[in-house]
């Protein structure tokens, strides 16, 4: 009997362990029970062998929460595929660099995504297209193919040490990196988030956050479905929506970022609705102004904060509601099974209030990334610690403040935003001469890029002009939503540009 210790055996064990359970709720109320889950993913396990996909194989998704999204990938995890789920907002070029960097053998996207998809998967020469849903007569879409599949003959062997998903995470010198997460990584950061968040199988989970985000498939999905509780999956996000699937399915757990929280409070129906099922509210990409906080706990409501990034898959600490008060500004204490400690620049271990780099060490944490052996090694300490690149402190009592970020990245309404990648483009622009993308505080967005250039003379460079270049080049989120001209960018006596210098300038 082939052995299956990875996420690829959970879906089997729900299916006898809780097969009337409801699984999933999507769309306008339509339901699936983990009996009927799981047999679609055996369908799409089916589907997948048949386009040839083995032990090792990338399966990239690019699409929006659907139950598809979620079967694809446990349906690769049977089959000892490593799923690689595509962010929607990516432009062509960056698509195509996914698939050329994982080997992808096959891309599944949804309908909406073709025109994008077409041109990347040329260019990244993946073997197999497949459309979700019906398809078309001339091709058959992923609906019609799991239905005319063969039986599933059954899981391929793996354990906790074999790949399971490949996550892009944007990269310090322009391209995305691919975060190899094991099937062990994706286990431990679930049961950090069983034991932390205390889930329990009679939750209800409101998936608003896209699940092509490590948070919202490594902390959101996963623990709901180790521990056989309910998703009611949205295929985005609006306020109102949001509100209205609290009260009709009695939502008890809710994850997102600063941004999502504030436009709920803020929706002419906050406070006519019934939010009284809500215990577990969880905010990660930074931390939540107290306008947030005050108007949640005027409806009794308190959050839980956390940080992590995706080589900790994601979750390193988290904050309990019950310390939100005594504890604000911070992001909480090492996950259950995970450890963090602060080290000064010579690499020993900072004094307790010192500030130093975050290094994280436990069982979710990555292996390295895919391909990269130099910024694997760089990215580890002697000891096997991850380097983080932020700055951060402990207190007396072990709770993590962040203090800064080594590697001046950017976090706009949940989204990573790596400045390298912006000026590597912005370089490009006739007229530029040089440029430097610095993170500037938004009320709604927490902070969004805006790029410092200097010009040649006579050169006609405008924010217009900046992001009509740059559009389609990136996702849109990454586009400055300024542009500063300068006579000249501040340097130090090696020719790097403070940042520092340029963000109290503009940053204030």
């Amino acid at each position: 009997m082939m052995h299956q210790h990875g996420i690829g055996a959970w879906i089997a064990k729900r299916r006898l362990k809780s097969a009337e359970k409801v699984a999933l709720i999507h769309g306008e109320g339509a339901t699936l029970t983990y009996g009927q889950f799981a047999d679609a993913v055996d369908r799409i396990s089916a589907v997948l062998r048949e386009q040839g996909v083995g032990k090792g194989d990338a399966v990239a998704y690019l699409g929006e929460n659907s139950p598809e999204f979620l079967q694809v990938m446990f349906g690769a995890a049977q089959l000892g595929a490593v799923f690689v789920p595509v962010n929607t907002r990516l432009a062509p070029r960056e698509i195509a660099h996914v698939l050329t960097d994982c080997g992808a053998r096959v891309l599944i996207h949804d309908p909406e995504f073709a025109d994008r998809v077409a041109d990347a998967a040329s260019a990244a020469q993946t073997p197999h297209l497949v459309v979700t849903g019906e398809g078309s007569s001339q091709r058959p879409g992923l609906t019609r193919l799991a239905g005319e599949a063969a039986p599933f003959a059954g899981p391929v062997a793996t354990d906790h040490r074999d790949p399971a998903a490949i996550v892009y995470t944007s990269g310090t010198t322009g391209k995305a990196k691919g975060a190899v997460l094991t099937h062990g990584n994706l286990t431990w950061v679930a049961l950090n988030c069983v034991v932390d968040y205390d889930v329990v199988s009679t939750d209800v989970a409101l998936m608003i956050s896209p699940l092509f985000h490590v948070a919202s498939l490594g902390m959101g999905a996963l623990p709901v479905v180790l521990k056989g509780a309910t998703m009611v999956l949205e295929k985005g996000f609006e306020p109102g929506r949001a509100l209205a699937q609290i009260e009709r399915h009695g939502v008890t757990m809710l994850s997102g970022v600063p941004t999502t929280y504030q436009l709920m409070a803020d929706h002419p129906h906050w406070s006519s609705t019934d939010l009284s099922t809500l215990a577990k509210l969880t905010c990660g990409g930074s931390a939540v102004p107290p306008r947030i906080l005050n108007a949640y706990e005027a409806r009794g409501l308190s959050f839980s904060q956390g940080y992590g990034m995706t080589e900790a898959s994601p979750g390193a600490t988290s904050l309990p509601p019950s310390m939100t008060r005594a504890k604000q500004g911070s992001v909480g204490l090492p996950h259950f099974f995970t450890d963090v400690r602060i080290t000064d620049v010579t690499g020993e271990p900072a004094p307790t209030g010192g500030v130093g780099e975050i290094e994280i060490a436990g069982p979710n944490v990555f292996p390295g990334y895919h391909g990269l052996p130099e910024a694997t090694a760089e990215a580890f300490t002697a000891d096997g610690w991850f380097r983080s690149g932020d700055l951060g402190y402990l207190d007396d009592d072990g709770y993590l403040y962040i203090s800064g970020r080594l590697k001046d990245m950017i976090i706009s309404g949940g989204e990573n935003i790596y400045p390298p990648e912006l000026e590597q483009l912005l370089g490009e622009i006739d007229g530029v001469t040089s440029a430097a993308v610095i993170g500037v505080p938004d009320e709604r967005w927490g902070e969004v890029p805006w790029a410092v250039v200097t010009v040649r003379e006579g050169a006609a460079v405008d924010t217009d002009t900046v992001r009509a270049y740059l559009d389609g080049k990136l996702a849109r989120y990454k586009l400055p939503k300024n542009v500063v001209i300068v006579d000249e960018l501040p340097r130090t006596a090696s020719g790097k540009v403070r940042k520092g210098d340029l963000r109290a300038r503009f940053g204030a």
